[in-house]
């Protein structure tokens, strides 16, 4: 693997070109035989890689075992760079490290310390994937972005709005971390995977025998190699000559008795049973983490359940924000079945969700998105 990335100079702003498309390139079969149909489609593409985080940072964790795969490597890098090569296109590195430890690595730490389960993959789309890689696209003469999500955009001729919709293959469906996508944004994206199995693309990537065929899906966050976050955040605060003091406090039951000590509220999340520091004769999970009293709540695992919640920050992408209760399916986390909901518009951005049947685990700083069968209706943070 190469020491570093040479970015490509890219080429100065000129007018559109008629047709074509900018392909987000992640070096993954996904995105690599996006930029295959296409061409098949007789489309002119240009490939967009984007350099996001600096792989030699934090060396402490990257271990003396073999690396885990995640995205956005600098494999992954040279790899969109190998399928360019190989279909004959164009294609160029771009530099967002700069905005994506703004927007996605302070953000993903600073969550954690306040007893929060972020979702660094919803932020990294709506904030650093889409908006700026959009720019890019016209910047370089580009309609249009595709992107190797599984996923569906269909245009609604009746409100002329774009409508997101889940992807036909449910086990890879990634519309769960796409509500924060604009309408500006949707307009002008496509997701060509969307209308086909994880099978079918491999079957077409060795087909136009493409060298990443066979490569294996990312499992883990690219700025975090080896997987364990609570070592990435200490890791990364030192870097920044912020270290995390380990601020002890107590593991209380629900009705406020001390079983035990915890090592800090960032070590811990909603629904953990594992790693609690302490025997309690039977199984026990964190119901709540309370960073102003540094103290988590523990019970059992029916006390999980709740039906009741609100979340903030609500981007309705395929409707309108209706003006009252509306009836609807949601999910609380990407592998969550959807349930039936009464979901009650808010003012400021907000929704209150509230479950026909409890729920478990409704995770602060996870996401809640809302949908209508196969359409995003809309998605919010969870308080």
């Amino acid at each position: 693997m190469f020491s570093e990335v040479q970015l490509d100079s890219l080429p100065a702003a000129k007018e559109v070109q008629p047709g074509l498309v900018a392909v987000a390139m992640s070096g993954g079969v996904d995105s690599s035989t996006v930029a295959a149909v296409l061409l098949r489609q007789g489309r002119p593409i240009v490939g967009l890689t984007m350099q996001l985080w600096n792989q030699r940072r934090l060396p402490e964790l990257q271990g003396d075992g073999p690396a885990q795969h995640r995205c956005c490597s600098l494999d992954d890098v040279y790899d969109a760079k190998r399928v360019a090569q190989h279909l004959s296109f164009p294609h160029y590195v771009v530099n967002f490290e700069e905005q994506f430890e703004e927007r996605v690595v302070r953000p993903f730490v600073q969550q954690y310390l306040v007893g929060r389960t972020p979702i660094a993959c919803t932020n990294c789309n709506s904030d650093v994937k889409f908006e700026p890689l959009l720019r890019m696209a016209r910047q370089i003469g580009a309609e249009r972005l595709a992107t190797g999500h599984y996923a569906r955009i269909r245009r609604n001729e009746r409100t002329g709005r774009c409508e997101l919709l889940r992807a036909r293959d449910d086990s890879k469906d990634q519309s769960y971390f796409l509500w924060g996508l604009t309408q500006e944004q949707l307009s002008r994206s496509e997701f060509p995977l969307g209308e086909l199995t994880k099978e079918e693309v491999r079957a077409l990537a060795r087909e136009v025998h493409l060298p990443v065929a066979e490569k294996p899906e990312s499992m883990e966050l690219c700025f975090v190699p080896n997987g364990n976050y609570v070592q990435f955040i200490h890791a990364y605060s030192r870097e920044r000559g912020e270290p995390i003091h380990d601020a002890a406090g107590d593991i209380v039951t629900e009705d406020g008795t001390v079983i035990g000590r915890h090592t800090g509220v960032h070590n811990y999340t909603i629904g953990q049973r594992k790693g609690l520091g302490f025997a309690a004769g039977k199984p026990v999970y964190v119901l709540a983490i309370e960073p102003e009293k540094n103290r988590i709540i523990v019970g059992e695992d029916e006390a999980l359940r709740t039906s009741r919640f609100e979340i903030e920050e609500v981007n309705w992408i395929s409707i309108e924000a209706p003006a009252a209760p509306l009836r609807a399916l949601a999910k609380i986390r990407h592998k969550h079945e959807p349930a039936l909901a009464t979901v009650e518009p808010l003012p400021g951005q907000r929704a209150r969700i509230t479950f026909d049947a409890p729920q478990r685990a409704i995770t602060p700083g996870q996401a809640a998105v809302v949908y209508d069968g196969y359409v995003v209706l809309a998605g919010g943070w969870i308080e």
